[in-house]
């Protein structure tokens, strides 16, 4: 029925040198998408008024509509169609009720100085869902098409996008099982749809650090396991774990894996490490994408302007905490930060390590700064591309 093709990382053609997935690939045919030609648009009769942008809360409000395509294994995709913002209605049968049977992306749309409404990577981040959605035998789409159609609905909320530095839409594709069967074994029908939420910064006033509590009990993820996946059963399991880091004043885990105890993620974010390492060779290392790694939009990103930079090397590799450690005692730990679509960058000024606090230094040169220099670079240049102060590749304008 499909041709198959490998892909890796949805933030690079390359293969060389990476551990390959195989996901499907559909010929084009309308069982096997949808098409933007095919959208059809229904608006609200009365358009929502929201609350003042210093009051929006990240994911508490929510814009006038949203877009949805419906797939059965028998009739393939249904057209797209945007249509007013409303509850689901799924049998209480359905398989993401029952088996998590879901993924999800984090994207945003940006409102510049200039006025415009730019996107961050949306193509980039539909990759990486079709390459969710085939890892839990859910229907795959054509990118191009899904990007288009959910354009289309940005456009119809631009005024929802809060005007300011900070401030955007979140954009929330969303990919369910909604065959109500209680067997366990692949679906017969799923919902493809997009939801919108304004919000404001993450750090209302300014970047926070936070302190990591580095769990050596639990793992988020393993190998040949789904944490390269987005997908919502990723993320359940370390809430519970969070909770109980909250309560002894940890923000979020450092997740570890292995007798070593090799970092993977901070959070829910991907880890970052800028340190003079044991060579005495000035680095900024990530985690390498080994199949336990979420492979981030931000996270490559971040690499791609660092090496452009030229000014340290980039490394995609492994750290353990021991040399974290040691790093620290010695004098060589400059920063850790934590990235991501929701905070961009989150500074860490400290780690719990088996009973004894890490200290993270942030800024030699201003002892009240949250944030160390570099973080701050990234951060700021970021932002600089998604709001269109600096025009990148990376941004698609919204006319």
């Amino acid at each position: 029925m499909a041709s198959r093709f490998l892909l890796r990382n949805p933030f690079t053609s390359s293969l060389k040198n990476s551990r390959y997935f195989c996901v499907a690939a559909f010929n084009a045919s309308y069982k096997d998408s949808f098409y933007h030609k095919d959208l059809s648009i229904t608006k609200v009769d009365t358009p929502k008024s929201y609350p003042p942008k210093d009051q929006l809360l990240f994911g508490h409000n929510f814009t006038d509509h949203m877009l949805e395509a419906k797939w059965t294994k028998e009739d393939g995709w249904e057209k797209p169609k945007i249509v007013p913002f409303h509850n689901l209605t799924i049998h209480p049968a359905s398989g993401v009720l029952h088996y998590a049977i879901e993924c999800f992306e984090g994207a945003k749309a940006y409102k510049g100085k200039d006025g415009k409404v730019r996107m961050f990577r949306l193509d980039a981040n539909m990759r990486r869902m079709n390459k969710s959605t085939a890892s839990i035998s859910l229907p795959t789409f054509d990118v191009e098409e899904a990007v288009k159609c959910i354009t289309d609905l940005v456009k119809l909320e631009s005024n929802a996008i809060p005007e300011g530095f900070g401030y955007s839409l979140y954009l929330r594709p969303t990919v369910i099982a909604t065959e109500p069967n209680l067997s366990i074994r692949e679906n017969s029908s799923a919902l493809f749809y997009t939801i919108c939420s304004p919000c404001g910064p993450y750090f209302p006033t300014g970047f926070k650090a936070v302190r990591l509590f580095a769990d050596t009990e639990h793992v988020r993820a393993w190998p040949g396991g789904t944490g390269d996946n987005k997908l919502g059963s990723n993320y359940d399991g370390g809430m519970y774990l969070t909770k109980l880091a909250n309560q002894k004043g940890y923000q979020q885990i450092l997740w570890l894996f292995g007798e070593e105890h090799n970092i993977t993620e901070a959070g829910s974010m991907n880890a970052f490490i800028y340190w003079t390492n044991e060579e005495g060779v000035l680095e900024l290392i990530t985690p390498r994408l080994d199949g336990t790694i979420l492979p981030g939009a931000t996270r490559d990103s971040i690499l791609s302007m660092c090496r452009k930079w030229g000014e340290f090397q980039v490394t995609e590799g492994s750290i353990t905490m021991k040399q974290l450690a040691k790093a620290s005692k010695e004098g060589r730990l400059h920063e850790v930060f934590g990235a991501g679509t929701g905070c961009i960058i989150s500074p860490v000024k400290e780690i719990g390590y088996l009973g004894s606090n890490i200290p993270v230094p942030l800024d030699p040169n201003d002892p009240t700064s949250e944030s160390g220099p570099l973080s701050r670079r990234i951060y700021e240049e970021l932002m600089a591309i998604q709001y269109g102060d600096i025009p990148h590749e990376w941004t698609t304008i919204l006319e």
